[in-house]
């Protein structure tokens, strides 16, 4: 198979996208393709974040470039998760093995006019349940964004905390999305211990599904497990012994470019429900290829509760090629991982 890439620089919208760990204004992706002798060609994306997962660029390219030599060792035909483990040899770049993955799915697609849920085993393509993010700083902001959500069609919104004012903001999310709203918070680790637990006991009243992330580390998050509100890893569940011990909090967010493609992401997914979780899923301002393999993926795992992937909407200037509706995201049309979604890049 022959290996081809470009970046992708792509513009939020106004005021980016907050998070405790900083703001994204800029997302800069690649786009990966893989032609196989046949003339037919499958694409990927990598998504890399640096401010969120300390990953850029530069290290997955760097990457691709050592996987080379292995995917032009292989037929366009050969077994997804072979290919993947020889290119694992070559790098432990999440992001860049997880644009591999996503390319040679959707060339296994392609080649025989199927829509990847369906080689996944997937019972049915019904629409994925989704999340609304706010992010506004302010209380007036996340009040407006609560009621936007719910106009929509939303019925599950996601709040940003440790950004201030997160007790006025969540009350004014409350009152404006009403009482049947879900409303899960994501603190990116910005609390430490003893902050979390203050600000879980304050944030409580204003029914919370559950927190992702409020503080790093796994036995940091253990020692806040069973206090009222449900706990998520989000970013600690990168590390290699999240869903090899006793869990350590109630739910896992598992992501397609951290857990290295929809082959790693499924992989994951068993783990941690082994070890006791919940998963969901969500993206990390993935572009459609992304989004789409995500969507693909919660085909076949089918989560109970709502994932955070109505993110496409977030990019300023360019039209959502998956939109939701009514609170869900159809899985894209077409063979392999959708039609029409690379010309978004």
């Amino acid at each position: 198979m022959k290996l081809s890439y470009r970046t992708v620089r792509r513009t939020l919208g106004p005021g980016g996208h907050r998070a405790a760990h900083g703001t994204v204004n800029e997302r800069e992706l690649v786009l990966v393709g893989l032609e196989a002798g046949d003339g037919l060609t499958g694409h990927g994306e990598a998504a890399p974040l640096p401010s969120y997962d300390g990953v850029g660029v530069a290290e997955v390219i760097e990457a691709l470039e050592a996987c080379r030599p292995v995917l032009s060792d292989y037929p366009g035909h050969a077994p997804i998760a072979d290919v993947i483990a020889r290119c694992g040899e070559q790098t432990i770049v999440a992001q860049a093995l997880s644009a591999i993955d996503l390319a040679l799915w959707d060339l296994a697609g392609r080649r025989v006019s199927e829509p990847v849920w369906r080689l996944l085993g997937a019972a049915d393509g019904e629409p994925v349940s989704v999340n609304w993010t706010i992010d506004a700083p302010d209380r007036s902001g996340a009040a407006s964004e609560a009621a936007e959500a719910r106009a929509a069609g939303f019925r599950t919104v996601k709040v940003k905390v440790g950004l201030g004012d997160d007790a006025g903001r969540l009350a004014a999310v409350r009152a404006f999305a009403g009482p049947q709203m879900a409303i899960r918070i994501d603190a990116n680790g910005a609390w430490t211990v003893q902050e979390a637990a203050a600000a879980l006991g304050v944030l409580e009243p204003v029914g919370i599904e559950f927190c992702e992330e409020p503080v790093h580390g796994l036995a940091e998050i253990a020692a806040l497990r069973g206090r009222g509100i449900p706990l998520a890893l989000d970013e600690s569940a990168a590390d290699p012994l999240a869903f090899t011990a006793p869990a350590s909090a109630d739910l896992a967010c598992l992501k397609i470019a951290r857990c290295g493609g929809i082959t790693g992401l499924l992989a994951t997914a068993a783990d941690a429900r082994a070890a006791g979780y919940e998963v969901f899923l969500a993206s990390t301002l993935d572009g459609p290829l992304g989004i789409a393999a995500a969507l693909h993926a919660a085909a076949a795992l089918r989560p109970e509760r709502a994932c955070g992937l109505a993110t496409l909407a977030l990019f300023g200037g360019r039209p959502d090629p998956l939109p939701a509706r009514d609170g869900a995201v159809a899985l894209p049309g077409g063979p392999g991982l959708g039609s029409g979604l690379v010309d978004w890049y």
